[in-house]
């Protein structure tokens, strides 16, 4: 039996009882304090650490007698973070309890100053409710170095499901029928990579009114991405870059390098505008002056859950903007070519251009060339 103190988001009751499996009532937490350390925001990250601190006091729930699965879960959720266990002594009231608490391991991270529980929920329980439920669906399957090489996929998945839970999309002309009518029987996850598959067998409301039969369907569910579409209104240049993609390599493509818009996974805490910046300068070195959206749509609705957000970013496009970039640390290897509007049209009629992303992207650009290229005064 073990007792452990926790200091940080476990205080959460919510998320406590995501990753122990149990009701909070169950694990029966009670105030105590740890002196000696104090506990703060890890710079640049959502979670907090600890850390020693002569005079330092820090409250935070103890759980008694911890052992078995309980024990197991959490231990499963904390290193997969990058913590250990530390033995320390408690108070609870006048009484000393001999406990063990979650570390970060030396260096990992450094101190911003304190943490607090409730600006944490208020501004990081939403996306790490969703993060939390996929990475604990994996506790027995996954060990917590594998999870952890997968966490920052889960963590832009849980991003993507906060959007869905939150967008606002017109019932105009479809039925309206939502996520109500559909009854989820069973739900495996048959690969767990990079990205995720999973097999639902369930069963919806049809358009008559009745049930359907039992259905089962596999769904490739991935993370949202952003696409951005570099225009300079003033020379009338696109930007598209060109890479290998697995797509049509997968598909036996005689030519597996694709000509695109800038493109990225959203990353969890980011939103698609803020993806956009960021993936231009990684890709292409480009410092985009603003955007403007064109949609968000499903890539590939059939069975795959990926929305792109499409967007057109303005920028200068002299010649020499075209350059060889790409993320290092993503192995990227991306050659950025400078068209003008004309010949990068030429482009779907040739068949050149024979990717969605590109092809949405230049008509929408088509309609909108003059409007935007008047308010450039061009």
């Amino acid at each position: 039996m073990v007792n452990v103190f926790l200091y940080g988001t476990l205080r959460h009751p919510g998320l406590l009882a995501l990753v122990a499996g149990r009701e909070v009532e169950a694990l029966a937490p009670e105030p105590a304090e740890l002196a000696g350390y104090r506990v703060s925001r890890a710079a640049g990250e959502d979670f907090p650490l600890i850390e020693a601190a002569p005079g330092g006091r820090t409250d935070g729930l103890l759980l008694r007698n911890l052992s078995g699965t309980v024990l197991e879960r959490l231990d499963f959720y904390e290193l997969s973070f990058g913590y250990e266990l530390r033995d320390v002594t408690v108070a609870v009231g006048d009484t000393e309890v001999a406990a063990r608490v979650y570390f970060p391991r030396p260096g990992l991270w450094q101190a911003d100053g304190p943490f607090s529980l409730e600006d944490w929920v208020r501004a990081h329980w939403p996306l790490t409710r969703h993060a939390a439920s996929e990475l604990m669906s994996y506790f027995g399957r996954l060990s917590d170095v594998e999870a952890a090489a997968r966490f920052r996929m889960i963590r832009a998945r849980a991003a993507a499901a906060l959007m869905a839970e939150r967008e606002e999309t017109p019932c105009d002309v479809r039925s309206g029928l939502g996520l109500g009518e559909v009854e989820v029987e069973t739900e495996t996850s048959s690969h767990i990579g990079y990205f995720l598959l999973k097999t639902v067998g369930f069963r919806h409301t049809q358009f008559d009114g009745e049930m359907s039969a039992r259905l089962e369907r596999e769904v490739f569910v991935a993370a949202d991405a952003a696409t951005v579409l570099p225009y300079d209104p003033v020379r009338d240049r696109v930007l598209l870059v060109e890479q290998f993609r697995m797509g049509p390599f997968g598909r036996g493509d005689r030519h597996p390098w694709q000509l695109e818009p800038i493109a990225g996974r959203i990353d969890g805490g980011e939103d698609a505008e803020t993806c956009c910046y960021r993936e231009a300068e990684e890709e292409t070195g480009l410092r985009l002056k603003g955007l403007e959206r064109i949609a968000r749509y499903y890539s590939t609705p059939g069975y795959s859950s990926e929305v792109l957000h499409a967007f057109v970013g303005f920028a200068d496009l002299p010649d020499e903007a075209a350059r060889l970039g790409g993320a290092e640390d993503e192995h990227e290897d991306i050659r950025s070519h400078i068209l003008d509007f004309a010949a990068a049209m030429r482009l779907i009629e040739t068949g050149e251009a024979n990717n969605g992303p590109l092809i949405v992207s230049l008509l929408w650009l088509a309609r909108e060339r003059d409007r935007l290229r008047a308010a450039a005064g061009a």
